[in-house]
């Protein structure tokens, strides 16, 4: 799919950022737009924190635990960023290995017919930035069967934390918005139990 990428049954977003667009000027701006997006987001950042992480994987791999409903950014020696997150409800949760396929900034979201069958009064589109969009201020989107690590709406934020998503990994948005700047496409992503 050329014009939107579709999200493990939570939808369609656009707006692909490539690698070499984030190397140029335009790339400055839209870190700096991230940076934004990071100062404007609601509540503070109460599940990102510095923390010992002792296992084998190197600096910059993304590694999830399902069971702990965390998201570790390894920073190296010894350590990882921990970051709370919502992940896939019973039946929609996986595991394995894969890595980022692309990066967006207020993605756009078109419901998938699950979600309408689930939730029939859904709005079929909900543009990016809106406050209703459940994609929230950044998605990183995956190359395993069109999933993201994604950032939430405000209504949704109490998800996070809990099996509830429909197989995308939510943060909140301000946390999305930190990892967005810290990861590149290509980076390696592991989930675990």
């Amino acid at each position: 799919m050329r014009n939107g990428v579709r999200c493990g049954g939570s939808g369609f977003f656009s707006g692909v950022l490539k690698p070499d667009v984030l190397k140029s000027r335009a790339g400055a701006a839209l870190r700096a737009a991230a940076a934004t997006l990071a100062a404007a987001a609601a509540g503070p950042a109460a599940s990102r924190d510095l923390v010992p992480f002792p296992h084998a994987y190197p600096a910059g791999v993304i590694v999830i635990r399902q069971g702990e409903r965390m998201l570790y950014f390894v920073a190296g020696e010894g350590r990882a960023i921990r970051y709370r997150v919502a992940v896939g409800r019973t039946g929609r949760g996986w595991l394995g290995e894969t890595f980022i396929e692309g990066k967006y900034l207020r993605p756009s979201w078109t419901a998938p017919a699950d979600v309408r069958r689930d939730h029939p009064g859904v709005a079929r589109f909900i543009p990016g930035g809106s406050p209703r969009n459940p994609m929230g201020a950044a998605a990183l989107m995956l190359g395993r069967d069109e999933l993201a690590i994604h950032g939430t709406s405000k209504a949704m934020r109490k998800s996070i934390g809990a099996a509830a998503s429909y197989g995308c990994i939510r943060m909140y948005d301000e946390d999305v918005v930190d990892l967005f700047g810290r990861v590149r496409v290509g980076t390696r992503v592991v989930a675990l139990p």
